[in-house]
């Protein structure tokens, strides 16, 4: 646990804010006199700099404090001063909120006294961004970029803020600053980092070198080539950059620590820790390699040793939102229980855990049985899945920070994923989120944490739609309005789709042409080709090498053969799209049919129907529920036409795994009709869109029992205990009914024995426990 004090440090952050603005404007000296004046102060602080950029951290503090010391003591004559003065308490500012106070203060009296001085209103930016206070930075970056527009420091520095905050194009910022500045060494590092992350390492190789030419002393660049050398196996490419990485920094923890975190972009999580925990030993003051390697031990399941890791880094640095963060949500999951059953132990909230372990252990058994067979890989046991009601606490303990988009991710034998509830209803479907992410699992180990991140989410969402009818994505309007219009990327090109998309909609349809793909891969190089390129990347191949190995084809081919074949799939659809816009979807004859049948429902039934059918044969793919399908079955049930329903029903429940209301109304159809298998279905599809309805279990118990089916009747009726219902006595009576109908006569007398040491006079248990004693000969202990 730590401190209630240590933590109440990150607070501090707001309070950054507004120290610029109650900064004193006084400054009674003449201006021009002042500025003529040297600074006292300058080389010393540069030597600091120098010092810490070596590794030398005590040489730099010492520095440092002497500046401070003497500014505390004399005052700063100039802007310039004030500026070195702030420079060096900012190197004093690990674990100092005071430091950091003043060196915002220091800097903003360099600002008041001459406010053509842009590298102060540049540093402070820099501050802020370092102690997670995105809006000021971005304020100070762009105030110095009202003042000097091509200002290549302060392009850079807001490039920086927009990766921080996930808005913007840092790359296309960056490049502006490139601009301004082609030989900034410090900017072509920063692009090659970004292509790194991308993977794209060619790229990142190209800006890299540049950067070496630029500057060989550019620390960052040694670091994107060290780490590209390290992900790709160039033992020559790796010993070079260590090299020189060591002339500039005896130590290399910052080199270490790239190549941390380049090791975690790449899902290689345990090695990621071990480069993490290297770079600690060799600082053990830097926050950073502290930060990263106790998240990356969370994200592997060493929880204890993450926890620890995460409390030095907080120590060090109470500004860290990040840290505080994770150190929070790890104080609530000790209120969480743990569920151990076969090969996986699911962590949910207290009153949560019994009901998703009672459907997602089952469900993720089957997933491994099938997985391992199709993929030939047993991942570690056992996994972990924890379930956060909070999209927010999903998001702190898989990045950090709240925000992140996703439902599931897994690290390997570890997954976390939003609890159902974290969604509205019949927006998130839990099973096959599940599923996907336990896919992962198998994908990242069967290639060593090697296979490229557009491929395997296309795996996991392919397993997705094998697993269950419905699951899985479908071809979307939004992707045939890409593949139309020409935004769709090539599969060469594909990861870019996930990791710098240029739309809203460009990551899901990337999923939706990554799934596709395997697909394509499946059907024309057979069932084996999809593991023997997890085998490939295992091995060390990079994707065009993979590609001519495993489907004799190059890139390029793939790209042509796959594009033709995709689109040959999806024809008519794609046709039906023509004239549709990724800003206008009214275009297109699909939505032109679709506009007019929708109008005429009300007043003209028979018509709209007829052009319903046609919007059907348009688009056959599309099913959700603004669909043709879906207004069908209104009609045809307006019409008392059950059967024609039931068909249109059964369209939209195939294809949309969150289909609610769809469900719901084939399940009655279906048990009206005494289609008792159909109903289960409906039902069984219900519960994982939201487990959380008492009615649906119940339905599902009355039909199972029904059909005989007396094993999902026990499980229903446990789902409704799990739901807490008001009448707590009357589910556990009706759960011993079940347990006894299945033939568990034992569990069926104590459930009974139970409910009659709270309940003594209830005469329906009475009776039923009587029948049980006289069909066993005997009482139940």
């Amino acid at each position: 646990m730590s401190h209630p004090a240590l933590r109440a440090g990150a607070h501090f952050t707001s309070a950054l804010t507004g120290l610029m603005a109650a900064a004193s404007l006084a400054c009674a000296q003449d201006q021009a006199g002042a500025r003529a004046l040297p600074d006292r102060w300058s080389s010393e602080v540069i030597a600091a700099e120098a010092s810490l950029e070596r590794g030398n951290r005590a040489d730099a503090v010492a520095r440092a404090r002497r500046v401070t010391a003497a500014y505390q003591q004399d005052g700063g004559r100039n802007t310039a001063e004030h500026t070195s003065a702030g420079r060096a308490y900012a190197l004093l500012g690990v674990g100092d909120a005071e430091a950091v106070r003043a060196a915002l203060r220091a800097f903003d009296r360099a600002v008041s006294m001459d406010s053509s001085n842009l590298e102060a209103v540049r540093r402070t930016g820099a501050l802020f961004l370092e102690k997670y206070n995105a809006p000021e930075a971005r304020a100070s970056y762009e105030l110095a970029l009202k003042r000097a527009p091509n200002d290549a420091e302060a392009l850079l520095g807001l490039a920086r803020v927009e990766e921080f905050e996930g808005k913007g194009t840092p790359m296309a910022t960056a490049r502006r600053s490139l601009t301004a500045d082609p030989r900034r060494a410090e900017t072509l590092a920063y692009i090659a980092r970004l292509q790194l992350d991308a993977e794209a390492f060619d790229s990142a190789r190209g800006y890299a070198e540049r950067a070496v030419a630029a500057d060989s002393t550019e620390q960052a660049s040694w670091n994107v080539l060290g780490a590209i050398a390290w992900i790709t196996g160039d033992s020559t490419g790796y010993r070079r950059a260590l090299r020189a990485a060591t002339t500039l920094q005896p130590a290399t923890s910052a080199f270490h620590l790239a190549l941390a975190e380049a090791a975690i972009r790449q899902r290689r999580y345990a090695e990621a820790v071990q480069l993490a925990q290297q770079a600690t030993h060799e600082d053990s003051l830097s926050v950073a390699a502290f930060g990263v390697l106790g998240t990356t031990q969370l994200r592997i399941g060493q929880m204890q040793a993450g926890r620890a890791s995460v409390e030095r880094a907080f120590a060090l640095d109470p500004f860290n939102v990040w840290h505080k963060n994770t150190l929070d949500l790890l104080d609530k999951m000790q209120t969480f229980r743990t569920v151990k059953q076969g090969r996986f132990e699911v962590v949910a909230p207290e009153d949560e855990a019994d009901l998703l372990s009672l459907y997602i252990v089952p469900l993720l058994e089957r997933a491994f049985d099938s997985l391992s067979v199709r993929y030939g890989y047993t991942p570690p046991t056992p996994v972990r899945l924890e379930f956060f009601r909070q999209h927010a606490d999903f998001s702190v303990r898989t990045v950090g920070l709240n925000g992140l988009g996703a439902l599931g991710v897994s690290f390997g034998s570890l997954l976390a994923m939003d609890a159902p509830n974290a969604r509205d209803r019949g927006t998130f479907n839990w099973g096959s989120t599940a599923w996907h992410e336990l896919t992962h699992a198998f994908t990242l180990g069967a290639s060593a944490h090697r296979v490229p991140r557009w491929l395997s989410e296309g795996l996991s969402v392919l397993e997705e739609r094998r697993a269950a009818p419905g699951w899985g994505a479908r071809a979307s309007l939004p992707w045939l309005v890409a593949m139309n219009t020409g935004q769709v990327r090539r599969i060469s090109e594909l990861n870019d789709g996930f990791l710098r998309p240029r739309t809203p909609m460009e990551t899901q349809n990337s999923y939706f042409q990554a799934s596709m793909f395997s697909e394509w891969v499946e059907l024309t190089k057979g069932a084996k080709a999809l593991p023997a390129l997890l085998v490939a990347y295992r091995d060390g191949l990079d994707t065009p090498a993979a590609f001519r190995k495993v489907l004799a084809l190059s890139p390029e081919q793939v790209d042509t053969q796959f594009d033709a074949w995709v689109r040959q799939r999806f024809a008519k659809d794609l046709a039906a799209a023509q004239g549709m816009t990724p800003t206008d979807s009214t275009g297109g004859r699909f939505m032109r049919v679709m506009r007019t049948a929708v109008g005429m429902i009300e007043s003209r039934p028979d018509s709209a129907r007829k052009l319903f059918e046609e919007a059907r044969g348009l688009m056959p793919e599309y099913a959700g529920d603004d669909g043709p399908a879906w207004y069908l079955a209104r009609i045809a049930l307006s019409q008392r036409d059950t059967t024609t329903a039931l068909a249109m029903l059964q369209v939209v429940t195939g294809r949309d795994e969150t289909a609610w209301d769809a469900n719901q109304l084939e399940a009655a159809l279906r048990e009206a009709r005494g289609d008792r298998v159909g109903a289960m279905g409906a039902l069984e599809r219900l519960v994982w869109i939201w487990p959380y309805d008492a009615p649906v279990h119940v339905r599902y118990a009355q039909v199972a029992t029904a059909a005989g089916q007396h094993a999902l009747a026990v499980r229903e009726r446990r789902a409704v205990i799990a739901n807490k219902p008001a009448d707590l006595l009357d589910a556990r009576y009706e759960l011993a009914r079940a347990l006894a109908a299945a033939g568990q006569v034992a569990e069926a007398r104590r459930e009974l024995l139970q409910v009659l040491e709270e309940a003594p006079s209830f005469e329906k248990a009475q009776a039923l426990l009587l029948e049980l004693r006289q069909r066993g000969g005997g009482a139940t202990r």
